[in-house]
């Protein structure tokens, strides 16, 4: 497909475009489907006098109140997934919109009707229902009814659920705010270049940081940085307020921290939590020879943060149209066997994936599997991009991830935790880097890959580290009564940079205004699970690639396993144990071994 005009979707060929009809062949069957969840609704709700009597309520009534939430979920998950995807191929088309919004009314109503199921199903004796879950009867909802029971401590009246799901929308104020300010209200400027003035955005700001002018980074790094420094105390107020909501949940639901309440419902230890922070510590010296290295192959006296992403190689020139790619992936992921290989190649050629961008298309790349339907992924390739390719076959790994674990668990505990979901993404990313080291000779491109993939691994596995510690201190302050002041976050931030830059970096007086600007800091105690989840899918490449049958078939059992296990339970299965600090150990030794690859590339391509 040509780059050169970006297309109307009606333009775009159906053969690159995902196979949406697989959900709803037509407009018409879709809005049937959504006029249906009312009464399905209803039926659920007709349940619940039976349900507010767990002293005699009936083994049959119960699994058919289980029978009809599921009826109901599916239902809407179905319909929510098709308007999300239409939404997704083009925001520009009201009609997507309107979609959307007509689905969302009816999910909020769904919500809000059905709150009282977890509540009730609680109140069932606890005897009773281990007795009926044992029954084959009730094998599809066993493990769904364990989860909600592990909960149980920690759930409240149904009054108490239901004010707390009222403040759910507003809780959420101070991430929309946030949203708002860095993406809508700031106007950072403009930046003069060689091909003239160019705007800088929230989204551009990135693309300034890999020029090559050092000028023009500085600029916009102190240009961006200026604006935050303009309103750092509102931004600082608004995570403020983000954190003592989560500590406000947790002490109402009666967990001991903010983070015990975010990791139990994994059943993650924060041993998991702090064995990482620790490692990584213990690991600081191959990253800080990798910026020692930075600054020598840039040729600096001094390293500054605007320098940090800059390519050590310059994108190599590579052409791979999409067909291509997907034959490169194919051979990429034979250790995986060959009904891996033929099921992802045939689901990327044929409807899986929207391939390319178009107007009003989301940008950037996603992979969206549900119960029914194809795991949909959504691409804009561009085949002179060779990253392109990794994150092709990065969401095909999830896309795999979600075909296993839906054709082999029920409804309710098909879905995989966010814990284990950078695992299989990951882990295909990792055998294309070695396929494609292994089956090159060019010294460039080589050089190019080794320089990616540090530039990855040290991003996932030590920069989420780095944020995953700041807010454990932050939460911890407000917890111990230590209010969150702007020079309060600022100061522990600027340690934490010092700590994982090392000696080399020289920091401007703005650098710990980066605490402000980090969107995933309004999703507390979220981003330590892509250093855990790198860490333990580098192992498992490791693992499988070096060995046999029964190393593959591991793996296999934990692309299955869905919801069906806890996470650290299900990549146990898998052959690593995240539990343990080694995944993590392993994980920095292949870092160390990598940049010191790439130090010998550099040396071969001067």
């Amino acid at each position: 497909m040509s780059n050169l005009k970006t297309p109307e979707r009606s333009q775009v060929p159906k053969s690159d475009k995902w196979d949406i009809e697989k959900l709803y062949a037509t407009e018409e069957a879709w809005q049937q489907d959504l006029d249906t969840i009312p009464s399905l609704i209803e039926r659920v709700v007709e349940m619940r006098k039976a349900m507010e009597q767990p002293e005699t309520l009936t083994e049959q009534q119960f699994l058919e109140a289980l029978k009809r939430l599921e009826e109901a979920q599916k239902r809407c998950e179905k319909v929510g997934h098709y308007a999300s995807l239409m939404k997704s191929s083009d925001g520009s088309d009201t009609a997507n919109t309107e979609r959307m919004g007509k689905f969302m009314l009816v999910a909020v109503d769904f919500n809000s009707k059905t709150s009282w199921f977890t509540p009730l199903l609680l109140k069932i004796p606890e005897d009773k229902l281990r007795g009926w879950i044992e029954k084959k009867e009730f094998a599809d909802y066993k493990v769904f009814i364990e989860k909600e029971l592990f909960l149980k401590a920690f759930v409240l009246s149904e009054k108490e659920e239901k004010i707390i799901s009222l403040f759910g929308e507003a809780l959420g104020t101070p991430s929309e705010a946030f949203s708002v300010l860095e993406n809508v209200s700031f106007d950072y400027g403009t930046i003069e270049t060689k091909e003239g003035v160019k705007q800088l955005t929230n989204s551009s700001y990135s693309q300034f940081l890999l020029d090559p002018d050092r000028a023009i980074r500085e600029k916009a790094y102190k240009q961006y940085y200026g604006k935050f420094n303009q309103y750092k105390d509102t931004i600082a107020a608004l995570y403020a307020g983000s954190v003592k909501a989560d500590v406000a949940y947790a002490k109402v639901r009666g967990f001991k921290s903010a983070r015990y309440s975010s990791l139990y419902h994994d059943k993650v230890d924060e041993s998991v939590y702090d064995n990482l922070i620790d490692t990584i510590h213990k690991n600081f010296a191959p990253l800080h020879k990798f910026y020692r290295l930075l600054k020598k192959s840039l040729k600096l006296d001094t390293l500054r943060h605007y320098d940090v992403y800059v390519p050590l190689v310059p994108n190599v020139k590579k052409v791979t149209p999409y067909t291509e790619a997907v034959d490169l992936i194919y051979e990429a992921v034979k250790p995986l066997g060959q009904e891996y290989q033929n099921t992802l190649k045939d689901g990327l050629l044929h409807g899986w994936v929207d391939r390319y961008e178009n107007v009003g298309k989301r940008s950037g790349a996603f992979s969206s599997g549900g119960f029914e339907g194809y795991p949909y992924i959504l691409m804009n390739y561009k085949e002179d991009v060779i990253r392109d390719v990794f994150t092709l076959i990065h969401e095909g790994g999830h896309s795999m991830h979600s075909w296993y674990s839906s054709r082999n668990n029920p409804y309710f505990t098909y879905g995989y935790s966010i814990f284990e979901a950078e695992v299989a993404s990951t882990f295909n990313e990792e055998l294309l880097f070695r396929h494609l080291i292994k089956n090159s000779d060019d010294k460039q491109l080589k050089a190019y890959l080794l320089s990616t993939r540090v530039s990855d691994i040290l991003a996932t596995l030590y920069r989420q580290t780095m944020f995953a510690e700041f807010e454990k201190i932050s939460h911890q302050a407000l917890e111990s009564g230590t209010p969150l002041t702007t020079d309060f976050l600022r100061t522990e931030y600027g340690k934490l940079l010092q700590s994982y830059f090392g000696p080399e970096m020289n920091f401007e007086d703005v650098s710990n205004l980066e605490c402000l600007r980090i969107p995933h800091f309004y999703s507390a105690f979220y981003v330590y699970k892509y250093s855990t989840g790198i860490s333990a899918s580098l192992a498992l490449a490791k693992r499988v690639i070096e060995g046999g049958e029964k190393e593959r078939e591991d793996y296999f059992t934990f692309l299955k396993s869905g919801g069906s296990r806890y996470p650290i339970e299900a990549l146990k299965v898998a052959g690593v144990d995240m539990s343990k600090p080694e995944p993590v150990q392993a994980a920095c030794d292949h870092f160390a071994s990598l940049v010191d690859q790439l130090e010998k590339a550099l040396d071969d391509i001067k």
